[in-house]
């Protein structure tokens, strides 16, 4: 069965078109499934296209120039209007300036192309086509594709009721979610020890091509330990001094790695809010990787579905929820941290206000409102703040904030 994927829709509305749309996203995510489902459509419709993969020598040499590639295009499309489709386009070197040139010839054609989070992809085609593309950043599964995908579809319109009715299922399905990830292709894999290996694979085929190769890393052993380590300590802030003394790693090139690693999509910073410099933390990230079940594998906490999900991989959970529902506004996700040691988990700022929330991966039974979240509200008013937990909904008020209990379904169905 295929997997449904949300950001399908918003590609095919994009191509009527003229700008090049870009899928980019990790490896292993479904960027070329994607096209696949694209290109079955035209055959369906008998509309105009054509594909090419830079990672097959015989159509590496149609992509050498522009003129060969349309040359191409018109002997196997003639002179109507096609779809090309590039898949793997960051493996060619000057892909940002290839790409540029073909959209400046003002051809009949429109171009869809894929490439994994490299550098060159990340970096030189968005400076290079400026006004010119629309990136389409694909990411492992949602919580609700995956959801979607394990019911059949079933309850794709009300799975805020199928929380309420069937509890028991949601919670089975959270934490196998939680434990193993949003890759498709472990989605797919039948048994935790084939999971096991798709996401060792994929770990392996991330770091060998996008990180040892590319950049030519001469300590794979070290670039590797230090992502054990960030695994280990996903939600808290990042202490730079420590990592280097963990890792046997110069300060500099920590942070050089770590630069390497969010270009790749690997990991995602989240930075403090504050206003005070004196009084919060106003520096170090707290990172989050791109996937739990990636997370699990390097911290060694990738095994069978079982009651034992900690209070750290719930908050990874909650921060890629709350990343998607902000994605296309302009607020930012942030953290507050305290030098008294208050802290509040996630802080959406936006421009007109400031909505905390905090994550707890137990059952509450009655209204349950930390120090630090009553401390953030004195201080910083906001309209509504949230309590993310298992099992209780409640609505409350202290002051001005209204203050909402809720559970993953009534957050985020």
């Amino acid at each position: 069965m295929f997997i449904e994927r949300d950001i399908l829709k918003k590609i095919v509305a994009h191509l009527n078109k003229d700008e090049i749309t870009v899928i980019t996203g990790p490896r292993q995510v479904g960027k070329t499934t994607i096209l696949q489902r694209l290109m079955k459509k035209f055959e369906q419709q008998r509309i105009n296209y054509f594909y090419l993969n830079y990672d097959i020598e015989e159509d590496r040499r149609h992509l050498a120039t522009q003129r060969s590639l349309l040359n191409k295009i018109k002997l196997e499309c003639g002179e109507k209007r096609a779809f090309i489709f590039i898949d793997e386009i960051q493996r060619k070197e000057d892909a940002g300036l290839f790409l540029k040139g073909l959209f400046d010839m003002q051809t009949p054609h429109k171009f869809i192309v894929t490439g994994s989070g490299s550098l060159e992809l990340k970096e030189k085609i968005s400076e290079s086509l400026t006004g010119r593309k629309r990136v389409f950043n694909v990411k492992p599964l949602s919580f609700i594709e995956f959801i979607n995908y394990r019911t059949g579809e079933k309850y794709s319109d009300r799975l805020k009721l199928l929380f309420s009715v069937e509890p028991e299922l949601a919670e089975e399905l959270l934490e196998e979610y939680i434990t193993f990830g949003g890759y498709p292709k472990v989605v797919l894999s039948d048994s935790p020890h084939e999971k096991h290996e798709v996401i060792k694979e994929i770990f392996t085929s991330t770091t060998e091509k996008d990180l040892f190769f590319f950049l030519k890393l001469n300590r794979p052993e070290a670039m590797n330990h230090m992502l054990r380590v960030l695994a280990l300590t996903t939600g808290k802030p990042v202490n730079y001094t420590w990592l280097s003394k963990e890792t046997g790693l110069s300060l500099p090139t920590v942070k050089n790695y770590l630069y390497y690693l969010e270009k790749i999509f690997m990991v995602f910073p989240v930075y403090p809010f504050f206003k005070n410099r004196i009084k919060e933390i106003s520096k170090s990230p707290v990172l989050y990787f791109n996937d739990t079940g990636l997370c699990n594998y390097l911290a060694g906490q990738f095994k069978p579905v079982s009651p034992g999900i900690s209070g750290f991989q719930f908050q990874h959970f909650a921060w890629r929820m709350l990343s998607d529902k902000y994605e296309e506004t302009l607020c930012s996700l942030n953290y507050w941290r305290t030098t008294d040691k208050a802290e509040v988990d996630f802080v959406i700022n936006c421009t007109d206000k400031v909505i905390p929330w905090e994550v707890k991966y137990s059952a509450l039974k009655r209204k349950e409102v930390t120090r630090s979240m009553y401390s953030f509200i004195e201080k910083y008013n906001p309209p509504e703040a949230y309590i993310l937990n298992k099992s209780f909904s409640v609505t409350s008020h202290w002051k001005n904030t209204i203050i909402n209990h809720l559970t993953v379904g009534d957050a985020f169905m």
